[in-house]
């Protein structure tokens, strides 16, 4: 199969991900204009017949007084990562972008490659010798995903660090999925944990009421982040940043984000952001007020998200980010806990890969990246 990649527009672009039964909020061509600090490309790979098969949203950083550029696609691209002719998508990605400027290419290959249970996770966790994830054994592993990543090594691909959480601007390598296809609602809520189960309990038995909020409610949504930041020591995003996000995102689709708030007595005590793309729904970003915690507010918010992407058809809603740590004195544990409580599981992509374009610049950029 001979593939050509050409620069495509933007209307061919998103036609292309409607086309499918999803993709990364990351590689929607709107997530360009989220990231405006970086100039963006769509790519677009098609087959001997002209069909585009393949798609990649790309954004280029520049290297601080130099004309080189970081070409990074996260989570993407957006093609066939198990065909035979890997090399064939490629080496002429790896040609445009040299051309265009860049010195390194980074992305992120949405391959999951193993996933873990809820039950295996609890048995980890209650093991004191495991520590992490990994020590854990799999519940499934996709052996393509070996042969991915031992294709992308042949080519001279080197695999980045690991992206911890997903905290920062580098794409989590573990994350958390409610799988909800083939499913009753009934039978997901059933899979929650009692403590879950009882939460939800809780929070509707004290009047805790959930609703959708919009552009006008960002302000207040900041409100909450930042509390949330200050109490979890994480730096906030500015309030632009998720009026960008709105005005972008739903410029593109009118259903591509939404905002949550989970109110007890008339006061907003919790809130959330949710990203749908196709079947696959996200939990993006969350935020608490330090009190009325004894509500529940948390979980009838995510009760209800969870709810209202069934309704949407969604095949899948996505926690997120998690760390891979098993061990109860680390920071990030309560992260884990909180979302294996779904009765969900755990999944681990292959990560996000380099390829050093020019050697000397991709040095100087690890090394001013490891100062900051």
């Amino acid at each position: 199969m001979s593939l050509t990649l050409r620069t495509i527009s933007r209307e061919q672009h998103l036609a292309y991900i409607q086309s499918l039964p999803s993709a990364s909020h990351c590689q929607v061509p709107a997530w360009a204009d989220v990231k405006k600090e970086w100039r963006s490309e769509n790519l677009g790979w098609f087959d001997a017949t002209g069909e585009l098969v393949g798609a990649g949203l790309v954004l280029y950083r520049q290297l601080p007084k130099v004309k080189r550029y970081l070409a990074y696609l996260p989570e993407g691209p957006v093609i066939n990562w198990f065909a035979p002719n890997l090399e064939e998508w490629l080496q002429p990605m790896l040609a445009h972008l040299k051309q265009a400027g860049a010195f390194s290419v980074k992305m992120g290959p949405p391959v999951v490659i193993r996933r873990w249970d809820a039950p295996a996770i609890k048995t980890g966790i209650q093991n004191p010798d495991v520590k992490r994830l990994r020590d854990v054994e799999a519940t499934f592993i996709e052996p393509r995903a070996f042969e991915v990543a031992d294709r992308l090594r042949r080519m001279g691909w080197q695999q980045g660090e690991d992206g911890g959480a997903g905290f920062g601007d580098v794409q989590p390598r573990y994350v958390f999925q409610v799988p909800l296809e083939n499913r009753s609602l009934e039978s997901v809520h059933k899979s929650f944990n009692q403590l879950w189960r009882r939460n939800i309990k809780k929070a509707e038995k004290a009047g805790v009421e959930v609703v959708q909020g919009g552009y006008e409610d960002l302000a207040e949504w900041q409100r909450l982040y930042e509390v949330t930041a200050e109490r979890d020591r994480f730096r906030p995003r500015p309030l632009g940043y998720f009026q960008r996000m709105w005005t972008a995102l739903n410029a593109e689709d009118p259903n591509r984000m939404r905002l949550y708030f989970a109110r007890h007595e008339g006061e907003n005590v919790a809130a959330a952001t949710m990203l749908i793309v196709g079947g696959h729904v996200w939990y993006s970003y969350g935020a608490s007020a330090n009190h009325k915690r004894e509500v529940r507010p948390s979980n009838a918010m995510q009760w209800r998200m969870l709810c209202d992407a069934y309704a949407l058809g969604a095949s899948v809603y996505d926690l997120r980010g998690i760390s891979d740590s098993l061990d109860e004195t680390d920071h990030l544990f309560g992260l884990i806990q909180f979302k294996v409580g779904t009765g969900g599981e755990a999944a681990e992509y292959i990560g996000e890969w380099d390829f050093p374009l020019n050697k000397l610049l991709h040095k100087a950029l690890d090394i001013y990246m490891s100062r900051r």
